[in-house]
C-alpha cells in the first residue's frame, strides 16, 4: 500500500506544478467562491486554516473575510505535528518555509471546522497530502472530529483506497471545477 500512495503523491505533486503556472488567480478564485458559499453562515465558529505556500490554493481573502466574525486558527508546527493558535499579525515563515502566526498559551479545546490543503484523495475521501503526517497525527489527538473541507487548486482522485486508515478523511471536497460531499 505505502508504494501506491508514494507513486499516487508524486503524480499529484506533478500535476500540482504545471496547475500553479496555469490559470492560478482564476482558479484560487473559483474555489475562494464555493468555499465562502459553503462557510457563510458559520458565525462564531472556531475555523483551522491553512497559510498557503506556492503550489496551495490561496484562501488568504475568505480567512480575512471570516476573521471579521469567526475564530481564526493556523497550525504551529510542534515536533512532528502541530498545535493550534489564533491567526494573528505579523505571520512569519517557520524553518520549513511554512507561514505561521506566533506560538501563543492559548489552549484550543474545540475546532468546529478544519480547511485542510491536499495533494490528492482517494475513493473514501481520505487525504493524501506532502507525506510529513502532521495533519495525521493533529487529527488523532482531537476528542472531536471537525467539520473538514479539503481544498485542491485541480482534482487529483484515485479510484482505488491508497490511503491507510489512519490518514483524515473529509466532510467535503471543493476545487476549482469540482465540489464532493461525502456520504454519511
Amino acid at each position: 500500500m505505502p508504494l501506491i500512495k508514494k507513486i499516487f503523491r508524486e503524480t499529484c505533486l506533478k500535476k500540482l506544478r504545471y496547475s500553479t503556472k496555469h490559470n492560478k488567480i482564476y482558479k484560487d478564485y473559483l474555489v475562494n467562491k464555493k468555499l465562502m458559499d459553503e462557510l457563510k453562515n458559520t458565525k462564531g465558529k472556531n475555523i483551522l486554516f491553512y497559510y498557503p505556500m506556492a503550489n496551495e490554493v490561496n484562501i488568504l481573502k475568505v480567512l480575512k473575510k471570516l476573521r471579521q466574525t469567526n475564530n481564526i486558527l493556523l497550525p504551529f508546527m510542534v515536533g512532528k505535528s502541530f498545535k493550534v493558535v489564533p491567526y494573528r499579525l505579523p505571520i512569519y515563515a517557520s524553518r520549513f518555509g511554512i507561514f505561521e502566526a506566533k506560538n501563543s498559551i492559548k489552549k484550543i479545546q474545540n475546532i468546529d471546522i478544519a480547511i485542510v490543503p491536499v495533494v490528492g484523495i482517494d475513493s473514501n475521501l481520505q487525504r493524501v497530502g506532502f507525506g510529513k503526517g502532521m495533519y495525521d497525527r493533529f487529527f488523532s489527538r482531537l476528542k472531536k472530529k471537525p467539520y473538514t473541507i479539503f481544498i485542491q487548486p485541480e482534482l487529483c482522485f484515485s479510484k482505488e483506497k491508497v490511503c491507510d486508515d489512519y490518514d483524515v478523511n473529509c466532510d467535503l471536497m471543493l476545487t476549482s471545477k469540482v465540489k464532493i460531499v461525502a456520504r454519511k
